[in-house]
């Protein structure tokens, strides 16, 4: 069984900023190795804490036969991260997907490729009972260290119980749980899971709820545990919002941090970010439109920056919804402060060192 060294461990208690890794295309819709490259570079240089490869960002058509990009772009970023020599603790996570057959083949790929961790989808699994799918985690789990995955109902995630939920904690390498139901009965469901399971103190939660990123963040959850209050916090982001603008991403998990070891002194202020932040994650997100232009409007941003040459998805029906364009415009003018373009623009030029340390 692999498992995190302890000092990658106590680096994901403490939460980080984890953005979903994107696909870098050609106009012929194939890899072009280059911008993959200079996006997982993109990352370590604004000073987040890991990548996630292979997820639902990076489209998960890379593993259709016709394609076969999956071993690629876990090669690609793993060579970049390790090329950059970080003298700090940096975490590779490997999107696992498909039933146990399929998921255990792309454990075994991710290890390969010295992967850290696997966020585990559970979307492919609707027709096993949960009993199923929690023998089905407990031999990745074997495996790797798990990053669990709570994927909304919306875009073919799958609605689990509260028990579901408890049994899963209980499960020794599972390391972390990111939680994107985008539904706050749902959340609750995990987050006091896991204050009621044994390893309570073992397992970090991440915020995938791009609706709510902000206030994720900020909340202390509170429960009652045998007549004891056990508190627990999501302490970072594993999101899709975050593979954009990610420089401010870094910046502003630090504020967030800042303000609750000081006690709440500019809460005001960060609630009207968390409305923000919301506002510019419908824009790139299309939740209008059921999300349709979701990984389009990444591609947008990370393209009006130069770090794309396009927004091409392999599939051809991908890309941005009616009015999307004119409202990613209208986020970008509406909030300067949260938009590291100059920050991508010095990156470009040569001008930002990848700070080791």
């Amino acid at each position: 069984m692999n498992q995190l060294s302890a000092e990658k461990k106590k680096f994901l208690q403490a939460g980080t900023v984890i953005p979903a890794h994107p696909l870098a295309l050609n106009a012929n819709r194939e890899l072009d190795e280059v911008k993959q490259r200079g996006l997982t570079r993109y990352y370590v240089a604004a000073g987040v804490g890991g990548v996630a490869v292979g997820v639902h960002t990076t489209q998960f058509e890379i593993r259709e036969p016709q394609y076969n990009l999956l071993e690629p772009v876990f090669r690609l970023a793993s060579e970049e991260v390790d090329a950059a020599n970080l003298d700090r603790p940096f975490l590779k996570i490997a999107g696992i997907c498909g039933k146990t057959e399929q998921a255990l083949a792309e454990t075994d790929l991710a290890l390969k490729y010295g992967y850290d961790m696997g966020l585990l989808s559970m979307a492919a699994l609707g027709d096993y009972t949960e009993d199923e799918v929690i023998d089905h985690v407990k031999k990745i789990a074997a495996k790797i260290p798990v990053f669990g995955f709570y994927l909304q109902t919306t875009i073919g995630g799958r609605a689990f119980s509260y028990d579901f939920w408890k049994n899963f904690a209980e499960i020794p390498n599972v390391q972390a749980i990111k939680v994107a139901s985008f539904n706050r009965y749902q959340t609750i469901d995990v987050v006091r899971a896991v204050c009621n399971s044994s390893r309570k103190d073992e397992i970090a939660l991440y915020t995938g709820n791009d609706d709510n990123i902000v206030n994720d963040l900020l909340t202390p959850y509170q429960f009652k545990v045998n007549g004891a209050t056990v508190d627990k916090r999501f302490v970072g982001g594993l999101l899709g919002h975050w593979a954009a603008w990610t420089q401010k991403a870094v910046e502003l998990l630090s504020e967030i941090k800042a303000h609750i070891a000081t006690g709440y002194p500019e809460a005001d202020k960060f609630f009207t970010r968390n409305i923000e932040v919301t506002d510019m994650n419908a824009a790139i997100f299309d939740p209008s439109h059921q999300f349709h232009g979701c990984i389009a409007g990444i591609h947008q941003v990370l393209y009006q920056q130069g770090l794309l040459d396009g927004i091409w998805c392999l599939n051809p029906e991908e890309s941005l919804s009616e009015g999307q364009l004119e409202e990613i415009q209208r986020v970008i003018s509406d909030y300067p402060e949260l938009i590291d373009d100059e920050f991508v623009k010095n990156l470009l030029a040569g001008e930002v060192i990848v700070d080791a340390r």
